[in-house]
């Protein structure tokens, strides 16, 4: 499915599949996706830098969660950092952004990997998940929700380009899981333990320790206390 609604420079396409057999997540675990499920990979050319394309996972999270908040308006959809949306605090769907840069750090090409539970969910996860089905709600075809998704993710690119990353961030921020509260931020040999005040001009993690310093995290996984 291409898509004629980026900037003048930018090439993307979506790429789309009924099931996937070598999916993966973060830190390349494996990410299991049966047909029903939604699985689909944007693969974009943005005319930026590779910080600024980091940008596009919080574009592409709240993109996911405008449609699937259309589908039960009264149970709130949240969004958990780095890129998890959360549905009845379970996890959903997930990001996954890959890119490759020139040597001057321009982009080359960058892909948003987007996964959702419409049908199916895992089980025995490091943080619980759930799927539309499993909540009650009657799911859309995959194909549906692809056209859907590419309709809301428009919107919010064109959010993003005209206004910036600081729209992104306090729409982001309204749909925040846990901020103000306690979290354990998993960093591989390091576990950072405070709360989840904000998000910084980048997209970074803030965090107050207890004794009142301030750690940003760039990369990790969040788990709430």
């Amino acid at each position: 499915m291409a898509a004629d609604w980026f900037a003048e420079n930018d090439l993307a396409v979506w790429i789309w599949t009924a099931v996937q057999t070598a999916g993966r997540g973060r830190r390349g675990r494996e990410w299991v996706a049966r047909e029903g499920n939604f699985s689909a990979t944007l693969l974009m050319r943005p005319d930026c830098d590779a910080g600024k394309g980091a940008e596009l996972s919080f574009v592409a999270a709240l993109a996911l969660s405008d449609v699937l908040q259309a589908f039960s308006p009264v149970r709130q959809v949240e969004l958990k950092w780095p890129n998890d949306v959360l549905f009845d605090d379970k996890k959903i769907a997930g990001i996954l952004l890959e890119s490759t840069a020139s040597a001057g750090g321009k982009l080359d090409w960058l892909s948003i990997g987007c996964g959702v539970n419409l049908t199916f969910y895992p089980e025995d996860m490091p943080y619980p998940a759930i799927s539309l089905e499993a909540a009650g709600i009657a799911p859309p075809t995959s194909l549906e929700f692809l056209e859907r998704l590419a309709a809301a993710f428009a919107k919010r690119y064109r959010n993003w380009i005209d206004e910036g990353f600081p729209s992104v961030r306090a729409a982001w921020l309204d749909r925040a899981k846990g901020q103000g509260e306690l979290i354990e931020a998993r960093l591989g040999s390091e576990t950072v333990t405070g709360t989840f005040t904000d998000l910084d001009e980048t997209g970074a993690l803030v965090i107050e320790q207890g004794d009142g310093s301030i750690r940003k995290i760039t990369a990790g996984e969040v788990f709430f206390v």
